[in-house]
């Protein structure tokens, strides 16, 4: 039998932003939908879900687009900004995860943010959310605060964050969902490149790796806009990219089974 692994050390071929890939690739598929709406980040008000890695990443590429990310959160509550975060603000947040305090502590330093116990992010005034903490953290009371906020897309970062109830009202409020089995698959596509990074001896550097990490996120993106033009879903409706990225993974997974026999 052979086999393979991902998730090496940088001197066995690995990528120097493996970590970093879910959070960074989430911010690239984000920008490709704005990009097709004639839009970009820059300027847009981002709320972020959870404090882990992914949301941190998510956090650091938002800034680095130019967005005003303004929450976190963890299991107590969630912490706004309205001066948004910024590298150093970021920082101090990975300084609080690490030494295990609360996110509360937080607003002690900086006077313009405050923390909400018992409470989540969702009704906080924003453009674009990335749910980045748990499955189903977003009901249907969270979908309609999300609408009352001014939000229209919805890039879903950790696992199905929507029950089905919010799904029904985001959609009907035609607030563009990035499901994660695409939005989210840059941790995955880091897994492949490494393996091509590997197979061929290849040593990349950061940039490198990010601008092959974009152009395979852009192709996911891509995918899942074309099998939903296949099935007679249009780009500009709410749910074409949630049914094109099930109809392309579908089919991928189909062909590589017929491809191999075992159809």
């Amino acid at each position: 039998m052979q086999g393979s692994f991902t998730g090496p050390r940088i001197f066995w071929s690995g990528s120097s932003l493996r970590t970093e890939a879910t959070g960074y690739g989430l911010v690239f598929f984000a920008q490709l939908i704005l990009a097709d709406m004639n839009k970009e980040l820059k300027g847009l008000r981002c709320a972020v879900s959870g404090s882990g890695k992914i949301a941190m990443h998510v956090l650091e590429k938002l800034i680095a687009y130019g967005a005003l990310p303004i929450t976190v959160s963890d299991s107590k509550g969630y912490l706004v900004d309205e001066d948004g975060f910024d590298y150093m603000k970021i920082s101090f947040l990975r300084d609080i995860k690490a030494q295990q305090r609360s996110l509360r502590d937080y607003s002690k330093t900086y006077a313009r943010s405050k923390y909400y116990d018992e409470a989540k992010p969702w009704n906080e005034r924003c453009d674009v959310a990335f749910p980045c903490a748990y499955h189903n953290e977003i009901d249907q009371a969270d979908a309609i605060n999300l609408i009352s906020s001014g939000c229209r897309i919805l890039i879903e970062g950790s696992n199905m964050p929507c029950t089905p109830e919010a799904v029904d009202v985001l959609r009907k409020a035609n607030i563009l969902i990035a499901p994660a089995m695409a939005a989210g698959a840059g941790g995955v596509v880091a897994g492949e490149l490494e393996l091509n990074h590997a197979c061929n001896l290849m040593h990349w550097s950061p940039e490198d790796f990010e601008s092959k990490l974009q152009e395979a996120m852009k192709q996911t993106y891509q995918r899942a806009l074309k099998a939903a033009a296949d099935f007679g879903y249009q780009k500009e409706s709410p749910e074409a990219l949630v049914h094109g990225a099930v109809i392309s993974a579908f089919l991928s997974v189909a062909q590589a089974m017929t491809d191999q026999g075992c159809v």
